[in-house]
C-alpha cells in the first residue's frame, strides 16, 4: 500500500495496482484481496490503493504507474448501496471502512476512480470489475437517480470490464499484456465486456450476428424510454448467463457499442481449493488504527462453495456467480480450518459455513456440464427439479469432520439456510439443530403472502410452516431451546396494500412479530429491480403491481411494525385506503388502537 513496502520487497515497480472503495482487508471474503492474491500467486507484483481521496488524482499516483494495468473496483458492494439507505438518505456508517466511518468512497466509485486514473496516467490500461461493474455492465435502472443509466463501461474511461468471479479473466488479461498485447486487441476473453466503435459495429453487424455467437438486445436509447423493451432486454440478458450454452450480448449506446462475451467457466474444484488456500492473513492492513467491522463479521468463517440455483428475484447472484454450484473439497476446507488454530484471536469457533446459501454445498445437476442450466426454467422454484441432486450428505459429512477437529469447539451455521432444501433431508436438519445452531437460526421467508413470494421466487408460506414445525419438533426431541429468527421485506414488486395487511394479520395471529425487516431496495441487474422500474414481470411479460411512491412504501414498512406507536398514523392511513378499518380499534384482532386524532394523525 506504500512505496516503502514496495522497496522492502526489493521491487522497482508494480505490475498491477488494484484500486478499491473498501479498506484493504486480506481475507477471502473480500473480492479485492482474492484478485490481488491470485495475481501475486501467478508471479505478478501487486499494489493496493484502498479508499483513495478522489477530489484529485494525487492518491492514485502514490504507488506510481503499474507496468501492466490498473484494476478498479468499488468494493464488496455497489457504492450507491454503501452510501445510501433504501429511503435515499446518506448512511452514517460503512462496515467496510476503518472505524465504520462513512464518506470514504464516492458515489459511482468505479467511474470516479477510472476518471482520476485516466487523468494521472492517460495511456495506462484500466480494467474495472467487482459487484458494481459486474451488475452495471448493460443499460440499467438506477434507483438513486430514478433513470436508466448507460452501461458503466460507456461512462467510465476503462478498457475492459470483468464480470462475475474474475480470477480466470484477470490472469488472462495480465498474461496477454505481459506478452506485449495491446489492450485494445483483448476482446475475446470469456467473462469480459469491451467497447466497439459504432462505425465498426455498423460495418460488421451482419457478420457478427450471423455467427450466432452473439445476440443483440435493444439499444440504450430505446430501453431508456420504453419499459417493455427494457424488460425484454433484461430477460434476454438473464437467459444467456450460462457458461455452457450462453451467448455473447451486444447493446448499442450513443457513442459506443458494449460487447459482452459469454460468461467465463466456473473454477474447477482444484482451482477453487487453490484460491481459498492462498496465504490470506485474515487481518486488516497494519496501517489501520481502527477496526473494519465487516472483517469482524466474517473473519473466522469459511466459504464452501460458489453459485446459487435459488434464483430469488431480488438477488443478483445468478447474474454474478451463476446457478451452477462449484464446491471446494472437504480436505481443502479442513486445511483452512486447521490454519485458524494458529491465528491470533481464534477461540475455537467457526462462525459461518457456506456460500451464497448455507446448504447447497456438494449439490449439482446431471445436465450442467454438457448443457448448462436450463433456459427459462428454475432449478428449485416452485419445486426442486427431479434432475437436481439435493442430497445434503456431503455437507453433513463436512460439518461432522469439522466439529471433530482438535482445536475446533463450535461450527455455527447461523444464517443462509435454504429451508425448502433443508426439508428434503431430515438427517441434515437434525445435524444442524444438534450441533450447528447457537440458539437462533436466521431464515428469510421475506413474506407470508403467497402472491408476494411468487413474485420473489421464494418458497410459499406452507413450506415455511413445515420447516418451522420440523425445526421445533427436532429441537424438542433434542431437548434444546432454539428459535428461528425470520427476516421480512416490505415494498417488493407484486406486494399490494392488501397483501401487506394479510401479512400483518398472519404475524398477529401466529406471534411472528420481528424487528428483522427491510425495505426492498432496487439494486442493479435483479429481476425485482426490472419489475420495480417497468411494472412488468420480465419472464411472463405480465403487468405487476409496484409500490413506487415514498408514502406507499412507508405504509407497507409500517404494517410490518404495526406495534410501534411511531407507525400508528401510517398504519391507520393504510387501513383507511384498503377499507379495513375493522382492524383499527380495541378488539382482539386490531392492528392499531383507534383513538383521537392528534397533530401527527391517528395514534
Amino acid at each position: 500500500m506504500s512505496l516503502d513496502e514496495v522497496k522492502e520487497k526489493g521491487w522497482d515497480e508494480l505490475d498491477v495496482i488494484v484500486v478499491t472503495g473498501d479498506a484493504y482487508v486480506d481475507h477471502p471474503g473480500f473480492g479485492t484481496s482474492i484478485i490481488a492474491r491470485v495475481l501475486e500467486d501467478a508471479g505478478y507484483k501487486v499494489g493496493v490503493i484502498a479508499q483513495p481521496k478522489w477530489e484529485s488524482a494525487d492518491d492514485f499516483t502514490k504507488l506510481g504507474k503499474p507496468r501492466l494495468f490498473f484494476a478498479v473496483s468499488a468494493g464488496n458492494t455497489d457504492s450507491m448501496v454503501s452510501n445510501y439507505t433504501p429511503s435515499k438518505r446518506l448512511r452514517h456508517e460503512d462496515a467496510y471502512s476503518p472505524g465504520n466511518k462513512e464518506g470514504m468512497r464516492p458515489n459511482r466509485a468505479a467511474v470516479v476512480y477510472s476518471n482520476r486514473i485516466k487523468e494521472a496516467y492517460p495511456d495506462s490500461p484500466i480494467v474495472i470489475g467487482g459487484i458494481e461493474a459486474s451488475l452495471r455492465r448493460f443499460a440499467q435502472y438506477d434507483y438513486w437517480s430514478d433513470k436508466v443509466r448507460q452501461s458503466i463501461l460507456a461512462d467510465a474511461p476503462a478498457n475492459l470490464l470483468v464480470y462475475g468471479m474474475g480470477e480466470l479473466q484477470i490472469l488472462e488479461i495480465a498474461d496477454r499484456l505481459k506478452k506485449g498485447a495491446a489492450v485494445s486487441d483483448i476482446n475475446d476473453i470469456d467473462g469480459t465486456s469491451w467497447k466497439m466503435e459504432v462505425k465498426k459495429w455498423k460495418q460488421n453487424k451482419e457478420e457478427i450476428l450471423k455467427s450466432e455467437d452473439y445476440i443483440e438486445i435493444s439499444p440504450y436509447i430505446e430501453v431508456s424510454k420504453d419499459r417493455i423493451l427494457y424488460a425484454r432486454a433484461f430477460r434476454d440478458t438473464y437467459y444467456e448467463q450460462d457458461p455452457v450454452r450462453g451467448k455473447g450480448i451486444i447493446q448499442v449506446h450513443p457513442k459506443t457499442v458494449i460487447v459482452q462475451n459469454k460468461p467465463m467457466r466456473p473454477l474447477s474444484q482444484e482451482e477453487l481449493d487453490h484460491v481459498y488456500e492462498l496465504p490470506f492473513t485474515r487481518r486488516t492492513h497494519p496501517s489501520y488504527k481502527e477496526k473494519v467491522p465487516a472483517l469482524d463479521m466474517v473473519r473466522f468463517s469459511i466459504n464452501t462453495h460458489r453459485g446459487c440455483f435459488g434464483s430469488c428475484s431480488f438477488c443478483a447472484i445468478v447474474l454474478h456467480q451463476g446457478r451452477m454450484i462449484r464446491s471446494r473439497s472437504i480436505g481443502s476446507i479442513l486445511r483452512e480450518a486447521k490454519r485458524f488454530r494458529n491465528m491470533k484471536g481464534f477461540k475455537g469457533i467457526i462462525n459461518g459455513l457456506g456460500g451464497p446459501s448455507a446448504n447447497m454445498y456438494g449439490m449439482d445437476c446431471k445436465n450442467w456440464e454438457k448443457r448448462g442450466a436450463c433456459k427459462g426454467k428454475n432449478c428449485i422454484y416452485p419445486r426442486p427439479c427431479p434432475s437436481l441432486n439435493t442430497s445434503h450428505d456431503k455437507l453433513t459429512e463436512l460439518m461432522k469432520r469439522l466439529r471433530e477437529m482438535p482445536g475446533i469447539s463450535k461450527v455455527f451455521v447461523g444464517y443462509g439456510v435454504r429451508y425448502d432444501l433443508a426439508l428434503l433431508d431430515e438427517n441434515y436438519m437434525e445435524e444442524l439443530c444438534a450441533h450447528h445452531v447457537s440458539g437462533q437460526l436466521k431464515v428469510a421467508p421475506e413474506h407470508y403472502c403467497d402472491n408476494v413470494t411468487k413474485a420473489m421466487k421464494k418458497p410459499d408460506r406452507e413450506t415455511f410452516e413445515k420447516f418451522e414445525e420440523k425445526f421445533k419438533e427436532i429441537n424438542k426431541k433434542l431437548g434444546k431451546d432454539q428459535y428461528l429468527v425470520a427476516f421480512l421485506m416490505s415494498g417488493h414488486p407484486g406486494c399490494t396494500l392488501d397483501d401487506m395487511i394479510e401479512n400483518a394479520e398472519y404475524i398477529r395471529d401466529t406471534g411472528k412479530y420481528t424487528k428483522q425487516v427491510q425495505d426492498f431496495t432496487p439494486t442493479p441487474m435483479t429481476a425485482s429491480t426490472c419489475m420495480f422500474h417497468t411494472g412488468i414481470d420480465p419472464f411472463s411479460s405480465k403487468k405487476i403491481y409496484v409500490a413506487t411512491s415514498t408514502k406507499d412504501k412507508n405504509i407497507q414498512r409500517a404494517l410490518l411494525h404495526y406495534k410501534d406507536t411511531k407507525n400508528h398514523a401510517l398504519v391507520m392511513e393504510g387501513l383507511k385506503q384498503a377499507g379495513r378499518m375493522d382492524l383499527a380499534g380495541n378488539s382482539w384482532n386490531s392492528l392499531v388502537s383507534r383513538k383521537k386524532r392528534g397533530k401527527n394523525g391517528w395514534w
